[in-house]
Formats: C-alpha cells, structure tokens, sequence
C-alpha cells in the first residue's frame, strides 16, 4: 500500500491502476478509500470470475489454448526486457531505491539501443 501511496502523490493524475488476481478482495477496496484510486483485477484466461455461480456438479470454466490477455501481456513483455540483464535476473538488492535505479538503468540502455535502430 506504502508504494501505490507514493505512486499516487508523486502522479496526481493517477486515477486507474491494474493488478494481478491476488490482491482481488479486500486489497481493491482499501486501494479505493486510501488513494481514490480504482483497482482493476486483470486475470489469467484459465481464471474464472469470482461472481460465477456454480449449479450442483457443474465444473468451472477453463479456457483452451493460449489467450492474450488485456494489460497482462505489457507486463509480461516489459519483464522479459528486464530479465535480460544479470544485474536484475536476481533479487540480490539491498534496498529498493538501488534495485529501482537499475531497473532504470536496463530501461534506459533499452530505449538507447531502439533509438539506435531507427
């Protein structure tokens, strides 16, 4: 909570965030009160909505194949940029503030190599 808090001070104009299946419940309601910040819950493909009523021996959905999920996929690909540099392959940081300025500094390195392409 401490982080969204000062995502939401430094960046007043953040109004939306998106989050991973495990902080739905109680977590999007008190990321609403704290910030006035609304919590959207982006799910796998293979989980089923919370707001599903099952009947008797009725199974639970499950979803075939592969599917590109909204938002998810940004995410993914942007920690797969990341992972491949050494420094952030592991979590060996002491602090978040050095973690945080090498994670800039991978990003950095890849929009300087992009530009590079152009």
């Amino acid at each position: 909570m401490d982080v969204i808090l000062a995502a939401r001070n430094h960046y007043e104009t953040l109004k939306h965030l998106w989050a991973d299946g495990g902080y739905a419940g109680r977590c999007e309601l008190t990321v609403q009160e704290a910030t006035g910040c609304t919590l959207e819950i982006v799910r796998r493909s293979g989980d089923a909505p919370r707001e599903v009523w099952l009947e008797g021996n009725q199974d639970a959905p499950v979803s075939k194949g592969f599917k590109v999920v909204k938002w998810r996929w940004i995410i993914e690909r942007t920690f797969g940029w990341l992972g491949r540099y050494r420094r952030l392959s592991k979590d060996c940081e002491q602090s978040t503030a050095s973690s945080l300025a090498w994670v800039r500094l991978a990003l950095a390195a890849i929009l300087l190599h992009r530009f590079g392409e152009i």
